[in-house]
C-alpha cells in the first residue's frame, strides 16, 4: 500500500510539474506574453518552448505600431506584423494587434502639414480613417481584438496634449473606435493605458468609457498596463480599478505586466517612454545578480498581483506579460539606458522564477470572491 501511494504522490509530482501557466490561469482567462520580430522569425527557440508551455496568447509588442506599418503616407509594411501572426497560429495562440492610434512611435508625416505645423482637422482624422481601416482588415479574421488607442490620458485625469488632441480635441477616440469596428465588426476592440490605479485617471478613462457606450461607439475591454514596482502601486486602488472599469460593462485586461526591482529615479512617475535618465551605479545595484531577499520580494509581489486576479477572474479576460524572458525586457534601458533587470516569470536562462510555482500552486486554492463590481459603480461618475 505504501509502494501503490508513493508511486500515486510521484506520478502526481510530474504532471504538476509538467503543468504550464496556461493549464492553470488559463483555464480562466487567456494568460500570455509580448513578442519581438526576431522570436517570431524563429531565432529563439527557448522563446518558443516557454510560449508553447505556459502561454495560450501573445501580442506584438512593437511591429504593429503606426511607424513601423505605415513609414511613408500610404506605404504599408506588413511583413513583421504578418510574421507575427504567423507564429501565433502556427504555435496555437490567440492573437492580440497592438496598437492602432498612439502619438508615440508614430510616422512624422502623420502629425504634419508639410510645413512645420499641424495638419488640419480633416487630413488628421482621414489619415488615421485609412490607416486604421487599411490595418484591420488586412489581418480581418486573425486577431481576438485590438489596442484601438494607447495612453490618451494623463495621470492627472486630463486628456494628453498630443497632436491627436490638439487637432481633433477628444473626437479622436471616437473617430479610431468607428473605423475599427467598421472594419471588422467582429474583431475586439480596447482601450490601453498605464497608471490606471490613480484615481483620477481611473475616473478619466471611465468617463471616456461611458462617453463612448452613449454615442453607440464599441468598445470591449479597458486594458491595464500593470508596469509596476515592488512597491507601488497601491495594491488596493489597483484592484478598485478593476471594480470601476468593469462596472460600465467592459471586460478587464492586464496587457503589459512586469515587476521593476531596480530604484527609480528621482522625478520618475508612470511609464511615459518619454522619460531618460542618465545610468548611475545607485540605479543599477543588482548587474551581478539578484539577491535572494529581493528574489523572495519579487515572488511575493507577483503572489499578490495574481491573487487579486484570481479575486476578479470574472472580469479579466487577458492578462500578458510584457515579454517572455529579464533579457527581453524594455526595463533594462528604460528610463535608464544600460541597467539590469529582472522583472518578468523567466530569468536570462529562460527558467521560470519561483514565482510561477507559487503563481499555479496558489490560483486553484482560495476560492473565488463574490462578484464585487457593484460596490463601486459611483467610480468614474461625474
Amino acid at each position: 500500500m505504501r509502494k501503490c501511494l508513493l508511486v500515486v504522490a510521484l506520478t502526481a509530482a510530474v504532471v504538476a510539474s509538467a503543468q504550464g501557466l496556461k493549464d492553470v490561469v488559463g483555464h480562466d482567462c487567456l494568460i500570455g506574453v509580448a513578442l519581438n520580430e526576431w522570436q517570431c522569425a524563429g531565432q529563439d527557440s527557448a522563446t518558443t518552448a516557454v510560449v508553447r508551455r505556459h502561454f495560450n496568447c501573445a501580442v506584438a509588442e512593437n511591429c504593429m505600431k503606426s511607424g513601423p506599418l505605415q513609414p511613408q503616407e500610404g506605404v504599408f509594411r506588413f511583413e513583421q506584423a504578418d510574421s507575427f501572426v504567423d507564429y501565433c497560429e502556427a504555435n496555437g495562440l490567440t492573437a492580440t494587434g497592438h496598437c492602432l492610434v498612439w502619438h508615440s512611435q508614430a510616422p512624422a508625416w502623420l502629425f504634419s502639414d508639410g510645413k512645420g505645423g499641424l495638419p488640419s482637422r480633416e487630413v488628421l482624422a482621414e489619415r488615421l480613417r485609412r490607416h486604421i481601416t487599411t490595418v484591420v482588415r488586412h489581418f480581418k479574421g486573425r486577431l481576438r481584438g485590438w489596442d484601438v488607442v494607447n495612453e490618451a490620458i494623463e495621470d492627472d485625469g486630463t486628456f494628453r496634449r498630443s497632436p491627436l488632441y490638439q487637432v481633433l480635441g477628444e473626437d479622436f477616440i471616437d473617430i479610431a473606435f468607428a473605423a475599427a469596428h467598421e472594419a471588422d465588426p467582429d474583431v475586439e476592440l480596447y482601450y490601453n493605458d498605464y497608471s490606471m490605479a490613480v484615481p483620477a485617471k481611473r475616473d478619466a478613462v471611465c468617463r471616456m468609457v461611458r462617453r463612448l457606450k452613449e454615442r453607440g461607439i464599441r468598445i470591449d475591454a479597458v486594458g491595464m498596463q500593470s508596469h509596476v514596482g515592488l512597491d507601488y502601486p497601491d495594491l488596493a486602488a489597483y484592484e478598485a480599478a478593476i471594480d470601476s472599469f468593469a462596472a460600465y460593462g467592459v471586460k478587464v485586461m492586464v496587457t503589459e505586466l512586469d515587476v521593476n526591482v531596480l530604484p527609480n529615479p528621482w522625478g520618475f512617475s508612470g511609464a511615459d517612454i518619454a522619460q531618460s535618465y542618465e545610468l548611475q551605479q545607485r540605479l543599477n545595484p543588482y548587474a551581478d545578480g539578484l539577491p535572494d531577499s529581493v528574489q523572495r520580494q519579487l515572488t511575493q509581489r507577483y503572489a499578490d498581483l495574481f491573487a487579486i486576479y484570481r479575486r476578479h477572474r470574472h472580469q479579466l479576460s487577458r492578462i500578458s506579460l510584457w515579454g517572455v524572458a529579464d533579457h527581453h525586457s524594455w526595463l533594462n534601458g528604460w528610463p535608464v539606458e544600460g541597467r539590469t533587470n529582472y522583472p518578468l516569470l523567466f530569468d536570462r536562462n529562460y527558467q521560470p522564477k519561483p514565482a510561477v510555482e507559487r503563481i499555479m500552486r496558489e490560483w486553484n486554492m482560495a476560492p473565488a470572491a463574490s462578484v464585487s463590481g457593484g460596490a463601486r459603480l459611483g467610480h468614474g461618475e461625474e
